[in-house]
């Protein structure tokens, strides 16, 4: 097998980006035309569920779907099928607009309703009326919702953040509050007198997002409090749908302590649950691995040495209200006080890899062993025949350390706890993992970025505003559930039902600036691509659980570089270690997606969403809008920047899905160019006086103004509050770049904060980095293309485009001079082909394809294979692949993708 260098990862993933770009644009713009003519561009869409099963026990779900330009007004009702022709409930909401004020992104949300059902077509038209809707009251100090089957009080003050959950009369569950346990200090030999200090949710404000009638969203932010103390922001969203039984919890921290003395020990989600049966009529049921559930009582009457009768112990067992004492064996029945009653039940799930569960009678007596295994589903039920609750929590064993609890079950009230860290774990220890080695000064700073890859700074390697996202699920049963049931509630908590529109209808709509074409296996040219870009996604699949890329802060990233030597991927290894989203592997998994409908890709495109855009970028602090360059721990390194905090690789799943916390994350970021008043990315590497200011801030073309311009982008699309400001800032830069005397080339300008403009430099300057284009330009400069018209931007991006891969003889011929010593190649043949496309070049076309396949990254030369490994010096027996790295990966998935979609047509056989 050929050893694959570092470099080629950024580098295959240039390339298949590059591909399916020319692909769409040369090899389908004619059946664009045709597809969204008059007579089809308001034509109804498909909609199926993203797995199979449907909606199973889930609440609703939420969906996106694109429209093309002009298809529909804005004011447009929709309407939903089965393909069967029932109608179904739907609520529909705006989250784009084309510039003509035509719908180009809406949501829709449906409720049970759609239960049952595999396939749906959605198009214009009035919705139907459900037999249930949901229903918001709000007073002074509570919101109420009702979604016709359960109630829910929340407060909009204090500590408890759902005062009670009602089913008919019965109560089913009160006092939800969120708690957290802080340890302030860390003893790394004994361990014994850590002081431990509760702290409890406190409530800031309640915002009523959503009224129904199918979905109703409640917003709840606050701190965690003790005292005069108040830390660790929290923003809690709570989700209902009519006719559900059951409502979701979206559930974000941000850190704002002391790395050195705010140790986070557990954190936690918890209810009060009231227990009115009696002791043999109360039931617990915690689920363990795939469908396996541990299935008791708190009084258990099976198992015992007089047996009360096989339909008694059959119905404890099924969940079922127990005959009348008196009818059971009374050697039974008259030794009842006898058996002991268990009230508290903890699993704990401290590694990917083993769970264990214990119980006790009550506190102040000991604990007993009540199983084990590998990976727990995270979910759990507590109560009785009367009724109880059941409770999940998504990715738990992915993001342990985490923990059940179930406490006082034999009293009159039950305690659930859902801890998203275990107070059982390793304290949270975010401190700085060394010591700076000396590393005082720029060019000490440079020399040590000159060997680990890491770029480290004094007071940078700072978690201080990194933040976390959790989903959980309630449901407030009427009794205790059928196994089946449960089965589906584990299901539901594992992995969200989601609806969603198909590639074809995706690529349709001509959004995301027509980059992606689906899954075309037509030539044997193209089967190969589409080969290569499965076997590139499942070795990454494979990779996070084979290299156990888990963990509360770690899940959803995956690492940078390989080393060949330990068999072992770089991770810790300054810069080689989490990727941190260096060179788009965001946006090579989401495109992939887009055009393929593939669940599995869907799903490590969301988890690297949520990552991303919490963990890798500050949200609080002095860098708020930047994110942290890829390194050891995810805020190492000192490269606070842009290109990674970029909402460019968080709209495909905010359209797609209408999540409301990554709208949050980027309507955050539409202010962000102040950002460059506090910090220069260039500090260490300037040669020439610079002073930040704010008439004059110096600022990147390329990973600088990209992630600028998605931010706006997306503000103005979705007519955010500051919509107008993000437009002008969109057209004044847009058209000052495009002044520049070299545009693009020109490498950056100094911009002013008031005017949104940039200067334009009297004098031609070549400056081309081969990482400006790879963090999302390319992708913003077709969207926006497409969306404003200015001559001199699109002359400018084309001209850039087209020189990038040029020869240096006709570079310099173009600009004076050329462009130095560049990398890169294949990731960049998706500007070849975008421009090929737009000029209707053949021969750039061409050029296209020779730079994907003979250049650079994963060449014709590539073994498109794994190797087992195994043996001494390796941790566990698995697979590599030495030339597999990330940032080639990325580049070379983009390139294929886009290539295809541009100039496919082009391909060579």
């Amino acid at each position: 097998m050929t050893a694959i260098p570092r470099r080629s990862l950024f580098k295959a993933a240039a390339v298949a980006g590059a591909a399916s770009q020319f692909s769409w644009v040369l090899g389908r713009s004619d059946a664009r035309a045709a597809e969204t003519g008059s007579a089809a561009a308001d034509a109804p869409v498909t909609i199926d569920w993203l797995e199979d099963g449907g909606l199973g026990a889930a609440p609703g779900s939420t969906f996106g779907v694109p429209w093309p330009k002009g298809a529909h007004a804005a004011d447009t009702a929709f309407a939903l099928a089965t393909v069967e022709g029932k109608d179904v409930p739907v609520q529909t909401w705006p989250t784009a607009y084309w510039p003509d004020g035509s719908l180009k992104w809406t949501a829709h949300a449906v409720g049970p309703e759609a239960a049952g059902a595999e396939k749906f077509t959605l198009g214009a038209g009035a919705p139907t009326t459900g037999a249930k809707k949901v229903t918001v009251t709000e007073t002074g100090r509570k919101v109420t919702v009702d979604t016709g089957v359960i109630k829910a009080v929340i407060s909009k003050d204090g500590e408890k953040l759902v005062e009670s959950v009602t089913r008919g009369a019965t109560k089913i569950a009160t006092d939800g509050r969120l708690v957290l346990l802080r340890q302030s200090d860390l003893d790394d030999g004994d361990r014994g007198n850590a002081k431990w200090d509760r702290f409890d949710g406190e409530i800031s404000a309640v915002k009523v997002e959503q009224t129904g009638p199918v979905r109703a969203v409640v917003r709840i932010d606050g701190k965690h409090r003790k005292g005069s103390r108040s830390w660790l922001p929290f923003s809690v969203r709570l989700y209902f749908y009519a006719g559900a039984e059951s409502f979701r919890m979206v559930h974000t921290i941000t850190y704002d302590g002391d790395q050195n003395k705010d140790f986070i020990r557990g954190l936690g989600v918890r209810f009060t649950v009231p227990m009115r049966d009696e002791a043999y009529d109360r039931h617990i049921r915690i689920a363990g691995e795939d469908k396996g559930f541990l299935t008791e009582a708190v009084k258990g009457i099976t198992g015992l040495r007089r047996d009360p009768g096989a339909a008694v112990r059959t119905a404890q067992v099924k969940g079922e209200k127990l005959p009348d004492p008196a009818t059971w064996d009374q050697r039974v029945t008259t030794r009842l006080q006898y058996i002991p009653t268990w009230g508290d039940y903890t699993l704990s799930q401290l590694s990917a890899d083993g769970f264990a569960l214990r119980k006790r009678t009550k506190p102040g007596h000991g604990w007993i062993p009540a199983g084990g295994g590998g990976r727990a589903s995270g979910f759990g039920y507590v109560g009785g025949v009367s009724g109880g609750l059941s409770f999940g929590l998504r990715d738990f064993w992915e993001k342990h350390p985490a923990q059940l609890d179930i406490r006082g079950a034999a009293g009159d009230e039950a305690e659930v706890t859902l801890w998203l860290w275990s107070p059982e774990a390793q304290p949270m220890d975010l401190r700085f993992y060394h010591d700076g080695m000396g590393q005082d000064t720029f060019p000490e700073q440079i020399e040590g970025l000159n060997i680990t890859y890491e770029d480290y700074e004094p007071g940078f390697g700072t978690p201080y505003g990194i933040a976390r996202t959790s989903e959980l699920m309630f449901w407030a049963n009427a009794a205790t559930p059928t196994a089946a049931t449960l089965v589906e509630q584990a299901a539901a908590t594992r992995t969200l039902p989601q609806l969603a529109a198909s590639p074809k209808d995706l690529s349709r709509a001509g959004v995301f600036g027509g980059l992606f074409s689906p899954v075309d296996r037509s030539t044997p040219a193209k089967a190969k691509i589409e080969d290569h870009l499965d076997f590139l996604f499942t070795y990454y699949k494979d990779q996070v659980d084979q290299r156990r890329w888990y963990g509360f802060w770690d899940y959803g990233d995956i690492m940078h570089t390989y080393d060949s030597d330990r068999h072992q991927w770089r991770y810790d290894v300054g810069g080689y270690a989490w990727d941190n989203s260096e060179l788009s592997p965001d946006l090579w998994l989401w495109y992939a997606y887009l055009r393929s409908g593939r669940a599995d890709v869907f799903r490590f495109a969301e988890a690297m969403t949520r990552h991303t855009g919490e963990v890798d970028a500050y949200h609080l602090g002095k860098w708020a809008g930047l994110g942290t360059r890829h390194g050891v721990q995810h805020f190492a390194d000192s490269a606070k920047q842009q290109r990674i905090s970029t909402a460019v690789y968080r709209r495909c799943y905010y359209f797609l899905t209408a999540d409301e916390r990554i709208g949050d994350i980027m309507h955050a970021l539409v202010d962000s160019d102040e950002t460059f008043l506090v910090l220069d990315p260039l500090r260490k590497i300037r040669t020439e006086p610079y002073t930040p200011d704010r008439h004059a801030l110096s600022i990147g073309f390329g990973t600088d103004w990209s992630g600028l311009a998605g931010a706006w982008l997306t503000e103005w699309e979705r007519r955010g509050p500051k919509a107008a400001k993000a437009e002008a800032r969109l057209r004044s830069t847009m058209a000052t770049i495009g002044a520049q005397p070299n545009g693009f080339v020109q490498g950056s300008g100094l911009y002013d904060l008031d005017t949104g403009k940039f200067a334009v430099d009297p004098k031609p300057v070549v400056s081309v980095s081969h990482l400006s284009a790879m963090f999302g330009l390319v992708e913003m400069c077709a969207e926006l293309i497409d969306l404003i018209d200015v001559p001199e931007f699109k002359t400018a991006w084309l001209d850039y485009c087209r020189y990038f891969n040029a020869t240096k003889t006709e570079q310099a011929a173009r600009y004076g001079s050329n462009f130095g010593n560049l990398l890169l190649f294949q990731g960049h043949s998706r500007m070849d082909a975008y421009a090929a496309a737009q000029t209707k070049d053949d021969k750039l076309a061409a050029r296209a394809w020779q730079k994907f396949h003979n250049s650079d990254g994963y060449t014709s030369t590539m073994v498109w294979d794994k190797t087992q490994l195994e043996g001494p010096d390796v941790l566990e027996p698995g697979y590599e692949n030495l030339r597999v790295n990330t940032n080639e990966t990325a580049l070379f998935g983009l390139a294929a993708i886009q290539n295809l979609a541009l100039v496919g047509d082009k391909l060579p056989d």
